[in-house]
C-alpha cells in the first residue's frame, strides 16, 4: 500500500536512525535508501544504492531516483556532509523536492542555562553541534515550505548504539559514564519514526523540536535505564563537566504535534527498549 506515490529517498538509510525510518516507511511509500561500503547486507537490497559521501557526488543517485523527499540522517566525515548537502540544496531549490533533515539538540549546546525552543538562535561550542548548524543555516536559504529540520535529543532503543555500549560496558566490567549535572530530554526510534510518517503525511515544512516534553537528568536516566536490562551492579563513572546543572534540551513551544504523538521520558524508559 503506497500512499500518495510520494517517492522518498533516505540518505544514511542503513545507520540506526535511517534504517529506522526506513521500516517506518517502506510499507506506505515509495522509498530508497542508501547504505555505505561497510553495511554488505544492503547490496541485495532492490530499495538501496551504495554511496559513499566521502567518493561519490550525490546529483546522479537524485537523477536516477528523482525523490519527491529527501530524508538525511547521513553520517561521515564533516568536510563531506557539507558538500553533500550543498548539492542536495542545490538540487531541492531545481527540483518538485522537499528536504528533511534530522538535525540534533547540539545546535544548542552553548547554551546551558535553560531548555531549547523551535525559534531559539542556534549557537554550539562542539564541531558536531557546528556541524548540524551550517547544514541548518544552508536550509534556511530554500523556500520554506520545502524544508523540514528536525532537531533530535539522544536517541535509544533496543538496536541503538547507546543501548549497545552501555550492554557492552557492563558484561565487561567497565564503567558506565554519567553526567550528573545534565538535564535533557530523550526520545526512542519508535516515536521518532512515527513522527516522521506524520510530519510527510501531512505535508508540514519548518522546525520541529522532537524529543520527549519532559527533562531528566542524565545520571538518573541511565541508571534506570541498566535497571530495567537487568539485576546487575554496574560501576559508574561520574562525569562533571560543570559545577551548575547544564540543560540540553530541545522542546517544543510553535510546532507541537498532537498528543497521541508526544511522550515522556518514562515511556521511553518503559518502552520494548529494555526487554
Amino acid at each position: 500500500m503506497v500512499e500518495g506515490g510520494k517517492k522518498i529517498l533516505i540518505l544514511g538509510g542503513s545507520g540506526f536512525i535511517g534504517n529506522a525510518i526506513y521500516r517506518e516507511l517502506r510499507s506506505y511509500f515509495d522509498t530508497y535508501g542508501t547504505y555505505n561500503a561497510s553495511r554488505r547486507s544492503f547490496e541485495d537490497n532492490q530499495q538501496f544504492f551504495k554511496f559513499d559521501i566521502e567518493v561519490d557526488d550525490i546529483f546522479p543517485l537524485l537523477e536516477k531516483v528523482r525523490p519527491q523527499i529527501v530524508i538525511s540522517a547521513l553520517r561521515g566525515n564533516f568536510a563531506s556532509q557539507v558538500q553533500t548537502h550543498q548539492h542536495l540544496v542545490e538540487y531541492v531549490a531545481q527540483n518538485d523536492c522537499r528536504l528533511m533533515f534530522i538535525s540534533s539538540a547540539n545546535v544548542f549546546d552553548a547554551y546551558s542555562k535553560y531548555p531549547s525552543y523551535e525559534h531559539d538562535k542556534t549557537l554550539s561550542e562542539s564541531i558536531y553541534g557546528r556541524l548540524k548548524i551550517k547544514i541548518e543555516n544552508m536550509m534556511m536559504r530554500l523556500p520554506t515550505h520545502k524544508t523540514i529540520i528536525l532537531r533530535v535529543p539522544m536517541v535509544f532503543g533496543n538496536s541503538s548504539p547507546r543501548i549497545k555500549r552501555i550492554k557492552k560496558h557492563i558484561w565487561n566490567n567497565e564503567p558506565i559514564e554519567v553526567f550528573p549535572n545534565l538535564i535533557m530530554n530523550v526520545t526512542h526510534d519508535d516515536k521518532l519514526t512515527q513522527q516522521i510518517h506524520y510530519l510527510i503525511n501531512q505535508d508540514k515544512s519548518g522546525i520541529f523540536h522532537l524529543g520527549s516534553n519532559d527533562l531528566v537528568h542524565h545520571e538518573d536516566f541511565i541508571k534506570e535505564i541498566v535497571t530495567q536490562i537487568g539485576n546487575l551492579s554496574p560501576i559508574y563513572k561520574r562525569v562533571y563537566t560543570t559545577n551548575d546543572d547544564r540543560y540540553l534540551a530541545v522542546l517544543a513551544k510553535s510546532n507541537k504535534l498532537p498528543k497521541n504523538l508526544q511522550t515522556t521520558y518514562q515511556e521511553i524508559i518503559d518502552h520494548h527498549l529494555l526487554q
